[in-house]
């Protein structure tokens, strides 16, 4: 670095401006630019006041500090004040798509079958009708239990059928 070059010194001055550039735009409705850093200043002279008296010093306060944790408050979680999404019952088709589905392999046993395939068959109905209503987003799980609860039933039923027909013997004795 050569010290009678001042453009090219990086220590604190800035290299010579180009006289073709064209200049900063100016303020609009001519206003002065503010430095944005600068110390507030108080209008017509005054000495700025910050509610304390003849020059009594604040406290430091920092800006970026978080807040002290207030005893015997209760928890705060994330999104608590956030809504959430009301009026979605989807129970209905998700108990019927298990009930449904259980009772397929229980159709062996008409006991059992039966009963959980009936079951299925009118949760999935009631499940439909709350979709159908807009209660609920599950429409397919609904419709899905409704027609394997009756794929239960009606395999409980053929197996009392042929096990009559059959004259096969239910097993009473384990």
């Amino acid at each position: 670095m050569q010290p009678g070059n001042p453009g090219q010194d990086p220590y604190g001055q800035q290299p010579n401006q180009d006289p073709t550039a064209p200049p900063p735009p100016a303020a609009p409705y001519g206003q002065q630019p503010q430095d944005p850093y600068a110390a507030p200043q108080a209008p017509y002279g005054q000495q700025p006041t910050s509610g304390q008296p003849y020059g009594q010093q604040q406290p430091y306060q920092d800006p970026y500090a978080q807040q002290q944790p207030q005893y015997n408050a209760g928890p705060t979680y994330p999104n608590a004040g956030y809504p959430q999404a009301q009026g979605q019952n989807n129970t209905l088709g998700l108990v019927a798509l298990i009930l449904g589905i259980a009772s397929i392999p229980l159709a062996c046993c008409p006991l059992l079958g039966i009963p959980v395939g009936i079951g299925g068959a009118v949760t999935g109905y009631l499940g439909r009708q709350k979709a159908a209503q807009g209660q609920a987003s599950n429409a397919g799980q609904a419709k899905a239990g409704l027609i394997c609860g009756a794929v239960g039933v009606v395999l409980g039923i053929i197996s009392v059928i042929l096990s009559v027909a059959l004259n096969v013997g239910l097993p009473t004795q384990p």
